[in-house]
């Protein structure tokens, strides 16, 4: 007997019928759909039909015109890609597993996750890659992941890891994310050893003389609520330094690469939009967070980012405007680089919008109620964020800072181009006929609220909680398989 197959979404905006995830892949049809396709530079209303976990037939429409079919309804795009996730396993699972954090990935519409390697032990040579990948196949999770192997053995910035075998094995980048690289000899040294390898140093770029016992972002904010500031230098600083150390290394060893990850400050994007018009290898990605958030939620706020700044563009008050309607120092809010001012955010958008910033990434970052929940100078650095991204991102959109279509690249097209830079490996994709199906189905009229029944990861340190999102995810398919559908009526 043929599977029941079940309705989804809306049928006003768009229908979905699936046959569910049998053993040889799911059975889907779409119709009635707003297609996204950013691999082709691509977006409009369209139909397409998913056979055994393979797409059969992708049919743009030529016209939306009396069809009922906008951007608003029913949206199909291809399946997202998170650069920077904690997954914490080994070391962390009561903070979150491969297993649960995949699951959250799914959720939000990923279909491929990138490790980053400060576990315990730290993923710093080919037991602990063998043991995060025995992992994700215990899990049953048809999400791919990609490793990110440490820089320095134990993340300790003393001497290099064994990047040469973790290449061989696989790993697709080398980071001690989590802290920066700690000394400018041993950074150029990875540069140097990483590039000859075809793998690129991730950076977290912090200036750790300049934050040591910092809170918040060093502002009005920090300063109201008597908070150690956390200066913008000590990130603009880093980058800068990472900067003249890929240009040195670079006219050696032309296969040196380097990405800055969550970036969150004007002047370090800046000098990234530099180094890029000057040629340099330099790639970079921000977070949901940075672009969406401010320092002013430490406060209480819960108001957008773009609506914290005034005409002129410059930061609005919170105390004088009122909006401080949560209690202050929310730990969930604290997070490394940190929440930043209104104007920063605005930077961080802009910087997307232009270019500068080829991706979005999660920053995943799950943490126990023990870690996380107490008081707003002793929490962990982290913000749960995987499955908050696409609803984060909506609301910019919604706000008329982004395009749809420039919204999904930051999700897809942008993190696949540098994986692809990465692992010398082009990563295919996009709403392909013939291929395996990779893609995610999610209502752009309907909203979701953050509530920790509703998050798979086991991480709930998120100051999104209680609030309504944009954009419910109905059906994430990976590879083929069903990584996750929506069960509500």
């Amino acid at each position: 007997m043929a599977p029941e197959k079940r309705r989804i979404g809306r049928p006003a905006a768009g229908a979905a019928r699936s046959s569910g995830a049998a053993a040889h892949g799911p059975d889907l049809e779409i119709s009635r759909a707003w297609l996204v396709d950013p691999y082709a530079g691509r977006e409009g209303p369209g139909e397409i039909v998913v056979e055994r976990g393979v797409v059969a037939s992708v049919t743009w429409l030529a016209s939306a015109a009396g069809k009922g079919i906008g951007p608003d309804g029913i949206v199909v795009a291809p399946g997202f890609i998170d650069l920077h996730a904690h997954l914490r396993e080994p070391g962390f699972e009561d903070a979150e597993t491969v297993a649960t954090g995949l699951a959250a990935a799914a959720h939000g519409g990923f279909t491929r996750v990138c490790a980053m390697p400060n576990t315990s032990p730290a993923t710093d040579d080919l037991s602990v890659v063998g043991r995060v990948r025995a992992a994700a196949a215990a899990s049953g999770s048809p999400v791919a992941l990609e490793i990110i192997g440490a820089v320095s053995v134990g993340r300790a910035g003393e001497r290099l890891a064994a990047l040469g075998e973790m290449a061989d094995a696989g790993v697709v980048a080398f980071s001690d994310d989590g802290a920066p690289v700690k000394s400018p000899v041993l950074m150029a040294h990875a540069l140097r050893y990483a590039g000859m390898l075809g793998r690129p140093i991730v950076e977290h770029a912090e200036e750790v003389a300049l934050t040591a016992g910092a809170e918040a972002h060093e502002g009005l904010v920090a300063a109201i609520l008597g908070l150690r500031g956390w200066p913008a230098a000590a990130e603009e600083s880093a980058v800068a330094r990472d900067l003249a150390l890929l240009a040195g290394v670079v006219g050696d060893v032309p296969g040196a690469r380097l990405h800055l990850t969550h970036l969150s400050t004007a002047g370090a994007l800046d000098l990234v939009r530099r180094a890029k018009a000057a040629g340099l290898p330099v790639t970079c990605d921000v977070t949901p967070h940075h672009l969406a958030l401010t320092d002013e939620w430490i406060a209480g706020a819960r108001r957008w980012a773009w609506e914290a700044v005034d005409a002129d563009g410059a930061a609005r008050d919170p105390w004088t405007d009122g909006v401080l309607v949560a209690g202050p120092y929310d730990p969930a809010c604290r997070v490394n680089p940190p929440l930043r001012d209104p104007v920063s955010a605005a930077a961080v958008r802009a910087a997307l919008r232009d270019g500068t910033a080829d991706a979005v990434a999660t920053d995943h970052a799950p943490h126990t109620v023990v870690d996380k929940e107490v008081e707003f100078g002793l929490a962990s650095n982290g913000i749960s964020g995987i499955e908050t991204a696409l609803g984060v991102l909506l609301a910019a959109v919604d706000a008329g800072e982004l395009t749809l279509a420039d919204a999904i690249a930051a999700l897809t097209a942008g993190p696949a181009r540098l994986l692809g830079l990465w692992t010398g490996r082009p990563l295919a994709g996009g709403l392909v006929e013939g291929a395996p199906a990779d893609l995610v189905v999610f209502d752009r009229a309907d909203i979701w609220t953050v509530s920790r029944e509703a998050l798979r990861s086991k991480g709930k340190n998120t100051p999104l909680l209680g609030r309504e999102l944009p954009g419910r995810v109905l059906l994430t398919l990976a590879g083929g398989r069903l990584a996750y559908a929506d069960t509500a009526e």
